[in-house]
């Protein structure tokens, strides 16, 4: 089965009470994120092939904006909007991945030691 899209770029745009110890995506630039995305998807004629959607909670909030590119199941945490041109770059263009952003094992571990020092 062909997919609609080449590329699917989900960015959290999450909103929690201002006061919640998990924070949250839209907080941390998520709408400017994924509009960046969607005009370097429009300069590089891409409309149509690749597709920026703001998604809800994608479960990482207190690691900071989250990106997850699809079918390559990328995640990239901490975005920041002068993150996304190096981003489309590299895994959008070039089918690779920016190390820095990229989650791992070390991110899962963080995040859950986050978690169990605020719950």
């Amino acid at each position: 089965m062909k997919p609609k899209f080449k590329k699917h770029i989900f960015i959290c745009t999450n909103e929690r009470p201002k006061d919640s110890p998990r924070g949250d995506c839209l907080r941390c630039g998520g709408m400017d994120i994924r509009m960046r995305f969607v005009q370097l998807i429009n300069q590089h004629g891409l409309k149509g092939k690749v597709r920026a959607n703001k998604s809800g909670c994608l479960d990482t909030c207190e690691l900071g904006a989250a990106v997850v590119i699809y079918p390559d199941n990328i995640w990239y945490t901490r975005v920041q909007v002068q993150d996304v041109d190096e981003i489309f770059e590299t895994s959008i263009i070039n089918n690779e991945v920016v190390d820095r952003l990229c989650a791992n094992e070390a991110t899962w571990q963080e995040l859950q030691d986050i978690r169990d020092s605020i719950s």
